[in-house]
């Protein structure tokens, strides 16, 4: 099990994929279109791509792609080999949700995200180029990587996570006034100690200018 890129607590079933054959791109895409959605609606959705009868709308990634009747003119597309991986995850996350006591029905998807993990460098073989010609030689210097990627989701029931964000909130507003009180104390140590350097050194010039006068009458004096 890798470390989860967001917070994880009691309240939450997760579950997650590494190492995951697939366009990154594509898998950011289906998870932003199920991201904040109730578990049977993303299940839907990903069913709708996977036998594609429903496209998903591409905010981004969406350079030379065509637009989509469907989508209302926007631009989307079918990204079958995503959404199969997705939909794994999410199967994986119902089940943790049901061994924690989660209602799956009632549970929405509370995170969901895809990174890039590693590229692993692709070359063709040695031979491949004179392989058939009777002689072997050395293929032309040319590559393709694999790019390999993770996905990560989470899901919860609102009400847990409305009672999360509200204490969370008021910790964040606890721990606030405690260091605005601390830097309050700070400011007036720091003015305290500014105070009696500067009434050191008004002792200190006025011991040293006596002492210049004292010399100076003694040598009137002489």
């Amino acid at each position: 099990m890798h470390k989860y890129s967001f917070p994880v607590d009691d309240t939450m079933a997760v579950a997650q994929a590494y190492d995951v054959n697939a366009s990154y791109k594509d898998l950011c895409i289906v998870c932003d279109a199920i991201r904040h959605k109730k578990v049977n609606e993303a299940m839907a959705i990903l069913d709708g791509v996977i036998s594609k009868k429903k496209p998903i709308l591409f905010r981004r990634f969406n350079k030379h792609m065509g637009a989509r009747h469907e989508l209302h003119g926007r631009k989307g597309g079918y990204p079958v080999v995503a959404a199969k991986e997705v939909k794994k995850v999410l199967q994986n996350a119902i089940a943790n949700a049901e061994l924690k006591a989660i209602d799956p029905d009632g549970a929405i998807v509370l995170y969901a995200s895809a990174n890039k993990t590693r590229i692993e460098r692709r070359l063709p073989s040695k031979g491949s180029l004179s392989w058939g010609r009777g002689m072997y030689g050395f293929a032309a210097r040319v590559h393709s990587d694999i790019e390999y990627a993770k996905i990560e989701l989470a899901i919860a029931m609102p009400e847990e996570i409305k009672a999360s964000t509200s204490k969370k909130t008021s910790e964040a507003k606890e721990q606030k006034g405690k260091a605005e009180k601390e830097n309050e104390q700070k400011a007036e140590a720091k003015g305290v100690e500014k105070q009696d350097k500067q009434k050191e050194k008004k002792k200190e010039t006025s011991g040293a200018g006596k002492a210049i006068e004292g010399n100076v009458q003694s040598g009137e004096k002489a």
